[in-house]
């Protein structure tokens, strides 16, 4: 695979003069009757495309699946319907799961550039562990930390995680809404959701036309240019196109600097009044910062080391991502609903770093090992079918909705395996030198593999209070590996599982909930699709929960209260045999349980708070590893990087005519890199804000503060090095719709 130059990247070949021609200025969401303008699709062409939005003239009610709701950029859209965490489109009141759908609007008014700032700081107990060699898109729920553990969609369309890599989406720009389902999700998705599911719904075609632009301008050399453009184009045809391009130098004094380019296009034909047809194409480009993080030097970060990136001058990440997908949606009457989903995903991904680092107290010197080149070619096309039927059963309201989801993946790993070499600098004054591997980049193995899983979802309405909801879905992976440099090791494997989930809901009143469920789960031993030969012998591990909560919207909707309490355990992990510690069995077990609380309240006309809390223990039951020959079990200790406190709060305040401010708190606890909690992470928080001024109806200038108080803290890391979060940093943003 041959990658541009990084210094032709599509980013930086857009004209200068364009990414500076809006001027002095700092992102903004576009003003909310236009952002509702833009998200709407009029009456007339009322299509129930699963994510369509559809609104009459100024209303604010839309149609999502032929349901009307009312959208609002704050809280948690408790009547709002949406399929992460049911195919049957029910609101959150009416699951019987932790939900939480963030609207994109909410995101973009807070200042959230990423989708791993999207999801850290406004949903309940998610945080990240991203880095550059897990794509930057790895998180932690309910005590289950990893991309094989919780599940990322686009579009509710599932990537399958190669080699514990996940790349797109990143960009927030073009974002609809995130939904977020916390809590085992394989009865939905298949394996590697226990933790849960987040699911990046994109913006959708639009019959109002819409065209929204956005510049922003920053400290550490950030430059940012957005376009926003929808309408109509005919009496059956609609469209959506966003276009979002990001520079900086970055806040490293050495390869700190970083790059993406997020294409996003959409059109929507109308053949029928029933039968309505959308083709979409979402590309990314992405240069990140080539930063693997900071050796500790006497167990803390030196303040003199803050700012330094000890990766090599020629360092190289790239990520590119291609997501088409073909959607019908036939609603032959109005109990019936068929779903087809077509799609082909592509991702191209290239790592040259020297990735590991470590301060030597004898020679007070950094040592620089793993010299690694990485290339990954994965592709995969499926199709995914649904159709949704509502009628009586024994007299009873019923709906009930069967599918089947299936798929074929090619992946390829060519590598310069086993990463020989090293090197040592001056922690204070070093040359970064160049990257230099005593082992050549070749094909290190090809998998290919095909799925198959059939799904089926029941709800039964036994009064106009009380529903009994239950899934169940069976998976079916076939995983083939070759391995050019062994053949010996290549190998076929077929998986299966069973996973199934029972609830009830209680609506007392229309605008509150109480529900149980109990849930199945899977989780593979690692990446499904890139298992090893040492590990294809080992079955899927499984999981099981049992979760109660109260969700109530209440003040006519000013305000939305959730709490939930669950108990997770999850079963089959991989862990050393007493008798022989170098042999790994699937003997091994984990859990958690936990309380997760949400609240927004509109206090009076010009305020509004919101925020979050998850308390939890996590732990492993029984858990060994090889340590010195000899097998330790670390039975009662907290997961690696899984923290046990997590909150968010988030204050707005109209404090005049035209001007908001807002200001939010993100905390996440103490964590451990090691399996014997003897390395420790300390707890941080990190405060944002912003002040937002009307300039217009369809203006908008903003002036946002990132990390306020300047905190030192890391994301994740290890018992040598931490990956520290970015400084204290300003940008100014101008946002114009027309």
């Amino acid at each position: 695979m041959l990658l541009a130059d990084r210094t032709r990247s599509p980013v930086e070949r857009l004209p200068a003069a364009l990414l500076l021609s809006t001027g002095t200025l700092v992102l903004s969401a576009t003003a909310p009757t236009a952002q509702e303008r833009s998200e709407s699709v009029t009456q007339s062409h009322a299509v129930a495309l699963d994510e369509l939005a559809v609104q009459g003239t100024g209303s604010g009610t839309r149609l999502l699946a032929g349901v009307p709701y009312t959208a609002a950029p704050t809280g948690l859209n408790l009547t709002a319907p949406n399929r992460s965490g049911s195919r049957l489109d029910l609101s959150p009141l009416e699951t019987p799961a932790s939900i939480e759908v963030i609207s994109g609007q909410k995101i973009r008014e807070r200042g959230q550039e990423t989708v791993q700032e999207a999801i850290t700081q406004n949903a309940a107990g998610i945080t990240t562990i991203g880095a550059p060699g897990n794509g930057l898109g790895a998180y932690t729920s309910r005590g289950f930390a990893g991309v094989n553990s919780v599940m990322q969609l686009y579009d509710g369309t599932r990537l399958y995680v190669g080699a514990g890599t996940i790349t797109y989406p990143f960009d927030t720009w073009n974002v609809d809404r995130i939904e977020v389902l916390r809590g085992p999700a394989s009865v939905l998705y298949g394996d590697g959701a226990i933790g849960g599911v987040i699911n990046v719904v994109p913006k959708k075609p639009v019959a109002v036309p819409i065209n929204t632009a956005r510049a922003a301008l920053g400290s550490d050399g950030v430059k940012r240019l957005a376009f926003d453009s929808g309408g109509p184009v005919g009496e059956t045809v609609f469209y959506r196109l966003n276009v979002s391009a990001n520079q900086a130098d970055g806040w490293l004094r050495q390869n700190g600097n970083f790059a993406n380019l997020a294409v996003s296009g959409a059109v929507l034909y109308q053949a029928t009044p029933d039968l309505a047809f959308t083709l979409s194409h979402d590309y990314g480009y992405q240069e990140p910062s080539r930063y693997f993080g900071t050796p500790l030097i006497g167990g803390r970060i030196d303040p003199h080391t803050r700012f330094n990136n000890y990766n090599v001058d020629d360092s190289r990440i790239v990520f590119k991502d291609n997501w088409t997908q073909f959607k019908t949606e036939w609603t032959p009457s109005a109990d019936i609903t068929i779903r087809n989903t077509a799609y082909r995903l592509v991702s191209d991904r290239h790592w040259r770093n020297v990735e590991t680092y470590a301060f030597v107290l004898g020679t007070g010197l950094i040592r620089r090992t793993n010299p690694i080149e990485i290339f990954h070619n994965q592709e995969q096309i499926g199709n995914r079918f649904d159709a949704a039927f509502k009628g009586e059963l024994f007299g009873l309201r019923n709906e009930f909705v069967a599918g089947f989801d299936v798929n074929h993946i090619r992946f390829s790993h060519t590598n310069n395996s086993p990463y020989r070499g090293e090197s040592v600098v001056d922690p204070f004054i070093f040359s970064p030198g160049v990257f230099s591997s005593l082992d050549p980049t070749t094909l290190g193995y090809v998998t290919t593999s095909d799925q198959y899983s059939l799904f089926a979802e029941d709800r039964l309405v036994l009064t106009d209070q009380l529903s009994l909801i239950a899934g169940v879905r069976y998976d079916a992976p076939t995983v083939h590996r070759e391995d050019p440099r062994s053949p010996s090791a290549g190998f076929t494997k077929d998986f299966s599982a069973l996973s199934y989930r029972f609830g009830a809901v209680y609506n007392p009143t229309p605008d509150r909930s109480l529900y149980a469920s109990y849930a199945t789960a899977v989780d593979p031993v690692n990446s499904l699709i890139t298992l090893t030969l040492a590990q294809k012998d080992f079955e899927l591990s499984t999981g099981e929960q049992i979760e109660i909560g109260y969700k109530q919207s209440f003040w006519e909707g000013r305000g939305e209260f959730t709490l939930a309490g669950y108990r997770i355990k999850k079963d089959n992990l991989l862990t050393a045999d007493p008798l022989r510690p170098s042999v790994s069995v699937q003997v091994g077990s984990q859990s958690s349980h936990g309380v997760e609380a949400f609240a927004s309240v509109g206090l009076w006309e010009n305020w509004r708070v919101e925020g979050n809390i998850a308390l939890l223990h996590a732990q492993y039951d029984d858990f060994q590893q090889a340590v010195g020959g000899v097998a330790v079990n670390f039975a009662g200790n907290q997961p690696i990087n899984v923290p046990e406190r997590i909150a968010n709060l988030w204050l707005s305040w109209s404090f005049a005519p035209r001007w908001q401010a807002r200001a939010g708190v993100q905390f996440v606890g103490e964590t451990y890199s090691d399996f014997a909690n003897t390395v420790r992470r300390p707890a941080y928080e990190v405060v944002n804000a912003s002040v937002d001024y009307r300039v217009s109806e369809t203006s908008h200038f903003s002036v946002r503060a990132y990390n306020l108080l300047d905190k030192v803290y890391p994301v994740t890391g290890s018992s040598a090095s931490w990956l520290l979060g970015r400084p204290r940093s300003v940008e100014v943003a101008y946002a114009v719709t027309f």
